[in-house]
């Protein structure tokens, strides 16, 4: 059984519309296949070089760390445990023996040793999402949002408190 595109190029490979899975038409039953359309890069190699050229620059901000594709795939461990969090049983586990419950998600010594020391700061280094690790401040640690701000410009809560309500006049 094959399909057709309405550009009526075989297409042998599918998508199930019931499933959402990638299939071969001939293998599939019971649910209603939509066919793939192929699409030919359209890129000119210039355009290309640019693009790279562009990605692979890195956007700095002094003192601050950022949340990018590295990040997230260096934190991935870290930010799944932080995530962990959600449970009150896991809570309770990380308080009974922290690092051997950091162990078990795969966090490398460096993230391991921030998390022992409450260093929020490496773990924001260390490729920690500030929504993951809010699970962990909050959750964990007793620390709320404007203390993990405070943390962040070195102020105490009470002056980062005062700048934020300054900001908002």
């Amino acid at each position: 059984m094959d399909y057709t595109t309405d550009n009526d190029v075989k297409a042998d490979a599918v998508t199930c519309t019931g499933c959402s899975e990638f299939i071969q038409a001939s293998s599939h039953d019971g649910c209603f296949p939509q066919p793939r359309r192929r699409q030919s890069p359209t890129v000119h190699p210039f355009s290309r070089k640019i693009a790279m050229q562009t990605y692979d620059s890195k956007r700095t901000i002094p003192g601050t760390p950022i949340f990018d594709g590295e990040a997230a795939r260096r934190g991935y461990a870290l930010n799944k445990m932080c995530f962990s969090f959600n449970s009150q049983a896991n809570r309770e586990e990380f308080l009974r023996d922290e690092a051997a419950y950091c162990r078990k998600f795969g966090l490398e010594e460096a993230q391991i040793q921030a998390v022992v020391n409450r260093d929020v700061l490496s773990l924001l280094r260390e490729g920690g999402g500030v929504y993951f690790l809010g699970k962990l401040a909050s959750g964990v640690l007793g620390l709320d949002m404007q203390d993990l701000g405070a943390l962040q410009t070195g102020l105490s809560k009470e002056a980062f408190q005062q700048k934020l309500n300054e900001s908002g006049k």
